[in-house]
């Protein structure tokens, strides 16, 4: 027999280590949470892996490219705790946010589309609360107006990008945004062409721009109508989208593959009697 048994079918943290490129540490971190079945132990205290450990190992770090760490951990878990439906159900979670992504960035593109048809000046230009007919200009006549119906309060606008209002208020800090005031109460107000800026602003920050990058852009749109900075970031994360979605799907055949071929069993693999010690 070879000195690390695999002529009987057994594995050592070290060959799962060379398999995928980490630790022998990590592996046996991975056994202790759950990401891998549990291991047999020897009569000498040693861990023996088994094929169904380095499928498990191949399929979590496979997850991991498409999924996150995180969310490839909690699948693995649940798989090996026999809760399949949980495991496909944070999958599901994950594609949904991507559709939503998707949905942003093309929301973003007809955004930018829409800046480009109106033209470089009116774009940026804040819309006017109206007064009501025969109001004129009184202090009287402004204290009754009420905001357009087109223009959005800061929690409103908050609501539909699904961030906190605090944090269009960093955004306005930063000089990203220019709300108006609502004369009557002070209240700012985004009209269609801020909440347009406050979505690209939501997109590019969702793809980790820092505030001072996204700046330029939005001050291309405004100042001089230049579009092709921000095309290019649309284009980028369109491309980021792609990637992740090609690794999601990745992952998602090496899980079903490891469901068909390895159920949810989770009491050790019978192995030859050697392993890998437990320290």
């Amino acid at each position: 027999m070879e000195a690390d048994g695999t002529r009987r079918g057994t594995l050592r943290s070290v060959d799962l280590a060379r398999a995928v490129g980490i630790s022998t540490q990590q592996v046996r971190n991975y056994e202790e949470a759950g990401v891998l079945p549990p291991a047999t132990r020897t009569p000498s205290d040693y861990r023996a892996f088994t094929e169904r450990h380095r499928a498990a190992l191949l399929t979590f770090r496979a997850l991991a490219g498409g999924y996150g760490v995180v969310r490839a951990r909690h699948i693995m878990v649940a798989v090996h705790a026999g809760e399949v439906p949980e495991a496909l159900a944070l999958v599901d979670a994950v594609h949904a946010e991507l559709h939503e992504q998707r949905l942003s960035l093309r929301a973003a593109g007809e955004a930018l589309a829409e800046v480009v048809r109106q033209g470089p000046g009116e774009a940026p230009s804040p819309p006017r609360a109206a007064s009501p007919p025969g109001a004129g200009s009184s202090p009287h006549a402004l204290r009754r107006a009420s905001p357009p119906a087109s223009s959005l309060r800061v929690g409103e606008l908050a609501h539909q990008l699904g961030v906190r209002p605090s944090t269009l208020r960093v955004w306005e800090s930063a000089g990203l945004l220019r709300p108006h005031r609502d004369a009557a109460t002070g209240y700012r107000l985004f009209g269609p062409a801020q909440a347009r800026e406050a979505r690209l602003v939501a997109l590019l920050r969702q793809s980790r721009y820092p505030l001072p990058q996204i700046r330029p852009v939005l001050d291309g749109l405004r100042e001089a109508g230049s579009t092709e900075e921000l095309r290019a970031a649309l284009d980028r994360r369109a491309t980021e989208l792609t990637a992740r979605t090609t690794a999601m799907l990745e992952g998602s055949g090496l899980l079903h593959a490891y469901l068909r071929d390895h159920g949810t069993r989770t009491e050790p693999s019978e192995t030859g009697p050697r392993g890998d010690r437990a320290t």
